[in-house]
């Protein structure tokens, strides 16, 4: 079999002009307008019409241009390391999984997908799976960052539906942000609930987070609670609001049931009672009690912080009751609101992408809903029970009750918990497939076969954000070497396992036509989900397409309706359920892991950087990882600023990251983000630290509640280096790599002396043996420098100091792009400082426009002393805000110093 390889059939051309898509970053499904230039580059800039973002764009998304490279992509199929061709790895592919289910069963194999796949390649994986082989094997990274909504969703509503849009956040007098860094998570969302807060003063906005993040620049109150205390907190604000009349009785008698429950859950409670368990004051607990009481339009959003948790369905549980006692739900600037993470986590969930659920949100385990879409599928199976979520299925891996896996656009051995563990079952996996863009990752390398994949800008398809809107993402260029989109990869395997007829699509729209048609089959108005309007679209409309919300019914208009409006839900009564939650938080630290560890993300990075890394402007904010101490907490474990830390776990694993001491961490607790891989890093894999604790509804691990411990790293030497070309061989015990202007940066910590540095340098850095070199040693201080030039360009340059090097990173990155042809600024490499004529910047602190922590503290000592007007000066923190309260604080330390 022949396969066929036509562009458009395939759904990536190259387009002149001007192409609408979306960005591949978070849920919020911002618009994005790519433009191609005579010289075939492209430009990125967001898209005014789209409601999402009304033209905003975070530093990622502004920043997308600058990941289209093809340098390190996976660009032609390989078994077993080696350069094969499509036919031979899809036949390898179909026939092992074929011979695996006729040998071990249906369940001996499974899917691995990722809230990054489309929802066409989502919806292709998930029938393949759950109606032809017959398995529910398939589940996504979505399981580590949303299924605790959805089971709250399905508990409290009878489906997974978010009832909230982004206008609600901007007419709501009252924004309560749960676990949230929405100023860096979800940058635009907070744009548009910043500026609706400056153009209306008197909404009022609530910060509930162990953290004080960047997001509390807007916060009226900041509630630190204690690592998960949510359910507490939640629990007694249904208590006060029901002791002072606040509840309305009319909707709880016409729209829900169990509320005697829930009130009989939560009576008694006390204001001391949640301070106890929550670590709060009574004073800022009553603040935020009456605010809630006092404030009809209340949006309680929520995000990781809620969802990675042994109690994460409890905690979206208790946040709904307390709207749903109050009927604030289903009406504008009112409801509970779950912001997603991924691009299209909230599609692969309406195709059924998880383990526990069927396409278009039909439920597995009801025996009606199995025989409609196996009916409307004609499969010759379906899946009769909920298959392995991830943490379950990678204990099958590792058991070798799973024999053949299949991963797709994700990656893992860096993302989950335990990860060396995931690591060591995938390894000993008999036969491992792995579809990604990228060729270097910790998960590739594990692979018996690769698949190129079409990534983001070449492959066309769907995503849904978190207001439940569907939008195009459009090809603009090529795809480069022999990728293809993962939708044909897997229609092909399901060809040559015999099913042809069923997998017979010659483009995305078709699918998506299929998709649509099966959200409206037999659906009478009992299910949610319904984009029946589509079931009919050709190719020429779905290129079309405007975005849209959901549901779409087949005999509606296209109007966006409001769900809940009329006070209906989706159980089969279509009255609401209260969910009584207990308010008890585990208890996880100890006298030898006295430390809460808790992951994330950062501003500028997205998961594992294989799309950020790419860009050294979004490298130059955060290019190492780090570990985020309270100071006090640092002096107990012997930590000063900028050291290296060491934290390790009950399982044995440990990682290595730079110290950041900040008052902005609540005592006890330590936070260390997620993205740093075993490609970028010696020991940044923090998931190796995360014990493999589930949430009992959701199957959701416990990302955000790790008791570790702390310990200064110290080693023999440090370094630092710049490099125009990617280090190799990297032997130190300690290193952290980062793309920058002109080249790579690289941090470095020595555990055994290097007796020539001169040599060490020459071989990481691959510099030729005719380099010219500049020299500085110090053997009395243990400083040593040496920088290496050809044709008036630095080649390299390594610093080495007995203490961590204080050299300034941002300036000596420059110096890549700098020409060096005389000795004078040769030898200022070497010195480590510019001269008076050439000012450093500083630390990148505002990645859009590259604007340096000196070069804000200047202007605020020249009179800038707001951030609007650094903003006038310099431009920085006009474009995505989310660099704000950074340029705030070093604006008050300015002016704290010259106060003293």
């Amino acid at each position: 079999m022949k396969p066929e390889f036509s562009g458009i059939e395939l759904g990536g051309c190259a387009r002149s002009g001007a192409t609408r898509t979306t960005c591949p970053y978070c849920g919020v499904g911002c618009g994005v307008i790519a433009t191609a230039g005579d010289d075939g580059q492209f430009s990125i800039k967001g898209d005014p019409d789209h409601p999402a973002n009304l033209g905003r764009l975070c530093s990622k998304g502004s920043a997308l241009a600058e990941t289209l490279g093809s340098e390190g992509r996976l660009l032609y199929p390989e078994i077993g390391g080696v350069r094969t061709d499509w036919n031979s790895a899809l036949d390898l592919v179909a026939e092992t999984f074929r011979q695996t289910v006729a040998e071990h069963g249906p369940d001996s194999v499974a899917f691995y997908v990722s809230g990054q796949l489309l929802t066409e390649d989502y919806y292709v994986a998930n029938k393949l799976m759950k109606g032809f082989i017959g398995s529910a094997n398939i589940d996504t990274n979505s399981r580590l960052c949303m299924a605790s909504s959805v089971a709250g969703h399905r508990r409290a509503f009878g489906a997974d539906v978010v009832p909230c849009s982004y206008d609600d956040l901007e007419c709501a007098d009252l924004v309560v942000l749960v676990g949230s860094n929405t100023a860096w998570c979800h940058p635009v969302l907070y744009q548009r609930l910043a500026a609706a807060k400056a153009a209306r003063p008197e909404m009022k906005v609530v910060v509930i987070d162990p953290r004080r993040t960047a997001t509390c620049e807007i916060a009226d109150l900041h509630l630190p609670v204690r690592t998960d205390g949510d359910v507490a907190l939640f629990n007694g604000l249904l208590a006060h609001l029901a002791e002072t009349g606040t509840l309305d009785h009319a909707y709880i008698a016409a729209h829900t049931d169990g509320f005697a429950e829930v009130r009989g859950a939560v009576n008694g409670v006390s204001v001391s009672d949640v301070a106890r368990q929550t670590g709060l004051s009574a004073v800022a607990i009553r603040r935020f009690f009456s605010l809630f009481e006092r404030t009809e339009k209340v949006v309680t959003c929520y995000s990781q912080g809620v969802n990675q948790s042994s109690l994460g369905t409890d905690k979206v549980n208790a946040i709904i009751n307390c709207h749903l006692a109050t009927g604030r739900i289903g009406r504008p600037g009112m409801g509970p609101f779950s912001l997603t993470g991924q691009p299209n986590a909230m599609g692969g969930r309406e195709v059924g992408g998880l383990a526990n659920m069927l396409a278009a949100h039909m439920a597995i385990e009801n025996p009606n809903d199995r025989e409609r879409v196996q009916r409307f599928w004609d499969s010759p199976v379906i899946a009769h029970k909920p298959g392995l979520k991830a943490v379950d299925m990678f204990d099958a891996v590792a058991d070798g009750r799973i024999k053949a896996l299949w991963i797709m656009s994700t990656n893992p051995v860096v993302s989950m918990p335990d990860a060396d563990r995931v690591r060591a079952a995938i390894e000993a996996c008999p036969f491992v497939v792995v579809s990604d863009i990228e060729k270097r990752t910790d998960t590739t390398r594990l692979a018996d076969v690769l698949l190129p994949a079409a990534g983001w800008s070449e492959k066309a398809g769907t995503v849904t954000n978190s207001e439940r809107r569907i939008s195009r993402q459009r090809p603009f260029r090529l795809a480069p070497g022999e990728a293809r989109p993962d939708w044909w990869q897997l229609a092909e395997v399901g060809r040559r396992m015999g099913f042809a007829e069923a997998f017979a699509w010659s483009s995305p729209a078709e699918i998506f036509a299929e998709h649509a048609a099966l959200s409206a089959f037999e659906n009478e108005g009992g299910r949610a989900f319904d984009i029946g309007a589509h079931a009919g679209i050709d190719t020429e409309a779905y290129d079309a397409l405007a975005p849209f919300k959901w549901p779409q019914r087949s005999d509606e208009a296209s109007a966006e309706r409001r769900l809940f409006a009329d006070g209906r839900y989706f159980h089969p009564d279509a009255r609401a359920r209260f969910v009584a939650v207990q308010s008890t938080a585990p208890l996880r630290v100890s006298p030898d892991f006295p430390l809460v560890l808790n992951t994330g993300r950062v501003r500028d990075h997205w998961h594992t950087m294989t799309r950020t890394g790419r860009s050294a402007r979004l490298s130059a904010h955060t290019a190492e990882p780090f570990a985020e101490l309270h100071p006090l907490d640092a002096v107990e474990h012997g930590i000063s600023d900028a050291d290296l830390v060491e934290l390790s776990a009950e399982n044995g694993a440990r990682v290595v990251l730079r110290a950041l001491l900040s008052d902005r961490q609540s005592r006890g607790c330590v936070f260390v983000p997620m993205h740093w891989t075993g490609e970028t890093a010696s020991l940044g894999r923090v998931d190796t630290l995360v014990s493999p604790v589930t949430d009992p509804v959701s199957g959701q691990p416990a990302s955000k509640h790790v008791a570790v411990t702390a310990r200064r790293y110290v080693a023999r030497a440090y370094g630092f280096a710049v490099s125009a070309e990617r280090p190799e061989g990297l032997d130190t015990a300690y290193w952290a790599e980062a793309r920058a202007d002109g080249g790579w940066r690289v941090e470095l910590g020595f555990d055994a002396t290097v007796s020539d540095w001169e040599s060490w340098a020459r071989r990481v850095f691959a510099i030729p043996a005719e380099a010219e070199i500049a020299r500085y040693v110090d053997l009395r201080g243990g400083d040593y420098r040496i920088a290496f030039f050809a044709e008036g360009r630095l080649l390299a340059a390594l610093f080495v100091s007995a203490e961590p090097v204080a050299v300034s990173r941002s300036w000596a990155v420059s110096q890549l792009s700098c020409p060096h042809t005389d000795a004078a600024r040769r030898q200022a490499i070497v010195a480590g400082r510019p001269g008076a004529d050439r000012p450093d910047k500083g630390a990148i602190v505002c990645s859009c426009f590259a604007v340096g922590v000196n070069q804000i503290a200047a202007a605020a000592r020249k009179g800038c002393r707001s951030v609007e007007a650094i903003g006038v000066e310099l431009s920085a923190g006009t474009n995505c805000g989310s660099c704000r309260s950074e340029i705030g604080r070093i604006i008050d330390g300015t002016q704290t110093l010259a106060a003293e």
